[in-house]
């Protein structure tokens, strides 16, 4: 009746910065990425690619993320935009914001931000700062049952 879906989410591995591997810089990658080690800089999937980052508990990230699907047992000192899916694992760390298509947190996992889930479209779900509360309030020139008029 019901299906567990697969432990591993992020699907195949194409690259792998090890655990002892330190990266300067931004990366963008597409397929699957693991992180063991350090990487000082954003990281995002190129787009319109069916992209996955996981990130180990061993893994830092120190920039923003960027990709479709994101597993995260480790670190990220910045924003995660997962259109998809956000995985945080028990031992995740996440310093910024989180926009989210679906996410699934375990117990244990640190967020010091927001989450901010994204709309079907794949935009964010912020209200409008164009569309005023008072834009939205009844008119105050009509009449009203109460008053004669």
């Amino acid at each position: 009746m019901f299906k567990r879906r697969k432990k591993n989410s992020a699907g195949r591995i194409d690259t792998l910065i090890g655990k002892n591997a330190s990266v300067q810089g931004d990366v963008e990658f597409s397929g699957g990425l693991h992180v063991d080690g350090r990487i000082t800089g954003s990281v995002r999937a190129t787009a319109g690619t069916a992209a996955s980052l996981s990130v180990s508990e061993h893994g830092v990230i120190e920039g923003s993320v960027q990709a479709p699907h994101v597993v995260l047992n480790g670190g990220v000192n910045g924003d995660i935009l997962g259109s998809d899916r956000v995985v945080l694992g028990a031992k995740a760390r996440v310093r910024g914001n989180v926009h989210y298509g679906v996410i699934e947190m375990a117990l244990g996992a640190e967020i010091s931000g927001k989450l901010v889930p994204r709309s079907s479209g794949g935009t964010d779900t912020t209200p409008n700062p164009e569309i005023s509360p008072a834009a939205e309030a009844p008119n105050q020139d009509a009449p009203t049952p109460e008053s004669p008029g």
